[in-house]
């Protein structure tokens, strides 16, 4: 994609005629003398790409090798990434960002050891704080809470209640939140074991929508292209509100963090301002996700709404991380997560560990610093 920097001139003409041939002098003349151009170009147009000035003193000091993992998920992320601020923050950090289509495709990486740092849902965090995997990270900042984005859509028009799935092939990215809930809500129908369930990358359930796949749990923008030809009847909004939270947070290698401080306050900061951005101009934060989908903002708005984003001290309140080390919300779920995935087919937990491995799991003094 072309990205565009705030208040760079464009000019476009048409070389086979004179009026064009006009035009191109001019901005050479007003260029060499100083002058700046105005292209017109929409407030959409100039936000794409557009860098930012980091909202704190930058520290040119941090020399940190951060290898990011990021998902194509509605949230501050793709916003801190469009705009640059990372490097706007720590313009001497070496910084790479990759793509993922899931969060079980982020355990991998952490794993692998090629990863740092990276988005990933709530189950899957809780399946890498259990065994088999087992994996040392922390949890260093919750990307969002997930309501109505990820949803249960139904090919089949009479298919209107949970129980008429029975026989139906369901597909869902395995150890991702949309299996979660998905596993939470067949449970409470009672048919868990009378689906067959369809370990499938968001898109490629495009391809075998209505022909091979029945239904999909999934987020967008994969959810809205199969709701063009289906309708939902489920979505993880209902499973929280019975129980079952779910949140996209962001995993880092416990490592990681113990060797880069420095560099987990200002992506904290970077973070914050991207929420706060979210929560106050929701046209302009669309402008630059859409960017990172190449998509209109005009898709990104509706999806911003099946979402709840929250400030570093938003996430400080013990609904969510509380204090480091205690109970809270956040550490409750994902205890309660991960023993429904150990007693679930396909749940991808073999041992739930003792409580206090999922509060330790929640690292806060990233959020400490930049909430005063």
């Amino acid at each position: 994609m072309g990205d565009a920097v705030a208040g760079e001139g464009v000019m476009t003409h048409n070389r086979r005629n004179t009026l064009g041939a006009v035009l191109v002098l001019l901005v050479i003349a007003l260029t060499t003398s100083g002058c700046i151009v105005e292209s017109g170009r929409s407030e959409q147009s100039r936000a794409i790409g557009e860098k930012v000035s980091c909202p704190v003193k930058p520290d040119p000091g941090i020399r940190t090798t951060a290898r990011i993992g990021y998902q194509e998920v509605t949230n501050g992320d793709l916003i801190v990434k469009d705009t640059s601020l990372l490097q706007a923050c720590m313009p001497n950090a070496k910084i790479t960002w990759s793509k993922f289509s899931s969060g079980g495709d982020v355990l991998q990486g952490f794993k692998a050891r090629s990863l740092d740092i990276a988005l990933l849902g709530s189950a899957p965090a809780a399946r890498a704080l259990s065994a088999p995997l087992d994996i040392d990270m922390k949890v260093v900042w919750i990307q969002d809470v997930i309501g109505k984005a990820e949803s249960l859509v139904v090919h089949d028009p009479a298919i209107r209640t949970m129980d008429q799935l029975r026989g139906k092939k369901i597909a869902v990215p395995f150890a991702s939140t949309s299996h979660f809930s998905l596993l939470t809500a067949l449970n409470r129908a009672g048919i868990t074991d009378q689906v067959t369930l369809m370990n499938t990358q968001p898109d490629a359930m495009l391809a075998a929508w209505g022909n091979g796949i029945d239904a999909a749990w999934v987020w967008d923008p994969v959810l809205s292209k199969l709701k063009a030809n289906g309708h939902v009847i489920d979505d993880s909004g209902v499973t929280a509100e019975q129980g079952a939270p779910t949140f996209d947070l962001e995993g880092a290698r416990s490592d990681f963090v113990a060797q880069n401080g420095p560099f987990l306050k200002y992506w904290t900061v970077a973070q914050n301002w991207a929420v706060n951005l979210l929560n106050t101009d929701k046209q302009k934060a669309a402008i630059h996700i859409a960017s990172q989908l190449s998509i209109s903002p005009d898709q990104v708005t509706p999806q911003l709404a099946g979402y709840k984003y929250l400030t570093a001290r938003d996430q400080l309140d013990g609904k969510y991380f509380g204090s480091q080390g205690a109970e809270s919300g956040l550490s409750t779920a994902l205890t309660s997560t991960a023993t429904f995935l150990h007693t679930t087919p396909d749940g991808g937990v073999s041992t739930v560990s003792a409580p206090q491995v999922y509060r330790d799991g929640l690292f806060t003094d990233a959020l400490k610093e930049v909430a005063q």
